[in-house]
């Protein structure tokens, strides 16, 4: 990762468009402005939060017409002097601006080195700095409300609290060891103990609303599946809105995994059109088939198509974690009162081709899926860093707590200090460059 006192600048905004955005951050952020700017004022004369209208010239020929933007330390996201230059979004012109301001002592900017400098000067703690990552790239209304939640605080302020009380707990027994030889007990061991109990059930919380978390971060899997030719392709299609998967009456059209993807309600479902599933000695199939028991594997929705009037095949084995939906398609062709066909109870009757019953196919899609969590407020994890993390502070708790009754007092410490070390890496309090670096390297090079 790189850092510094020095001055960097990056577009913002994607090249091309009508308008484009530079930022530029460092000491001399307003002085290089300064050279190329023309307009009522100097850059450097303004105060924070001002927008300058004016020109940008080599000296020679003027640019483009720009708006500047002007935030002086601490009281900008980077917490140093910047500046965000808007104009037309030219490729020539935003190339020219760029090699202008390089030429004359600005770095061009590693990817997320402006929020590097952010979590450096104390702007955002590293869940935060990382949450921007997720909302740049959230797409659907319930990974917008995750990240937002996490860049303005809510989820640190949970951990600092836990932080907090372990905190308290360590200076107790440490105080202990100051009085070693008078034997004496400030850590009361039970009230340690609930103390202890209560904080492991608030971890355990936050892991278990990683499921749902990571979830809506990267989109509900959902597998379909069925035997050859009972409509699943035709239900993807229908689910679209689209001809995204190839349709034909001959059985094992499907070879290869389907992919694709909608948002419902704000949150998004990423759908597996699978190979019929049946036995054949048809390689190429074989290894289609293959796949989509893989797939069934990795799905928390699992959708087995059926058709209305025929053998009912075996249900798909589903575990624990995963939500089942009994799918009766073709009904469109079963005529008057073939309603006999359709199972009773348990099953969602449609017809794919003609669109028919897929509302409640929707319904039941969205009721798959507990997001009563995330709609109150609660906590939710959604980063598989912080989940580890959180994992390595489960584990050690845990061996504190069975230690309570045995452990010297010192060991006792020390496990409590390695939970409170491992929450620490998740706001940033502890980390090492090799870490931020890998944070910070998958962020877009304006950010």
């Amino acid at each position: 990762m790189i850092t510094g006192n020095d001055t960097i600048v990056a577009p913002a905004t994607a090249i091309g468009g009508a308008l484009a955005v530079i930022r530029m951050s460092g000491p001399r952020a307003f002085a290089l402005c300064d050279g190329l700017f023309r307009g009522s004022r100097r850059i450097s004369d303004a105060a924070g939060y001002t927008l300058l209208y004016g020109t940008l010239s080599d000296g020679v020929r003027t640019l483009d017409d720009v708006m500047v933007a002007v935030f002086r330390a601490p009281h900008s996201y980077t917490g140093e002097d910047s500046v965000e230059i808007s104009c037309h979004g030219s490729r020539y012109i935003v190339s020219e601006i760029l090699r202008l301001l390089t030429e004359n002592g600005a770095r061009m900017a590693a990817p997320g080195e402006f929020t590097s400098r952010a979590f450096m000067a104390g702007k955002l703690d590293l869940s935060q700095a990382e949450a921007v990552a997720d909302l740049i790239a959230s797409g659907s209304r319930s990974a917008h409300a995750l990240a937002t939640n996490q860049m303005r605080g809510g989820y640190s302020a949970d951990l600092e609290t836990l932080r907090g009380e372990l905190l308290r707990l360590v200076s107790l027994l440490e105080l202990e060891l100051d009085f070693g030889e008078e034997e004496v007990e400030f850590a009361d061991r039970t009230e340690l103990r609930r103390t202890m109990e209560r904080i492991d059930t608030k971890i355990g919380a936050l892991l278990d609303s990683f499921k749902l978390g990571n979830a809506i971060k990267e989109g509900i899997p959902v597998a379909i599946v069925g035997r050859p030719n009972v409509g699943k392709s035709t239900l993807l299609n229908r689910l679209l809105n689209e001809e995204r998967a190839l349709v034909s009456e001959i059985p094992g059209t499907t070879r290869d995994v389907i992919e694709a993807s909608i948002t419902l309600d704000g949150i998004t479902y990423r759908f597996i059109d699978t190979a019929g599933l049946r036995v054949t000695d048809d390689t190429v199939e074989r290894m289609g088939i293959e796949r989509a028991y893989d797939s069934i594997a990795r799905a928390q929705i699992i959708i087995q198509v059926v058709e209305a009037g025929g053998e009912m095949p075996e249900t798909i084995p589903v575990r624990t974690d995963q939500r089942y939906l009994l799918v009766v398609n073709k009904i469109d062709r079963i005529g008057q009162g073939g309603q006999q066909a359709v199972p009773s109870g348990g099953c969602i009757p449609l017809s794919a081709r003609e669109g028919s019953g897929m509302e409640g196919l929707l319904a039941a899609l969205q009721e798959a899926v507990d997001t009563s969590r995330l709609d109150s407020g609660e906590t939710v994890v959604s980063n598989s860093r912080h989940y580890a993390a959180l994992h390595e502070a489960r584990e050690a708790l845990r061996r504190a707590l069975a230690g309570l009754g045995h452990l010297p007092t010192d060991l006792l410490s020390e496990e409590i200090r390695q939970v409170v070390h491992h929450l620490g890496t998740i706001t940033g309090e502890i980390t090492n460059d090799e870490v931020l670096g890998q944070i910070f390297s998958k962020f877009c090079i304006g950010k």
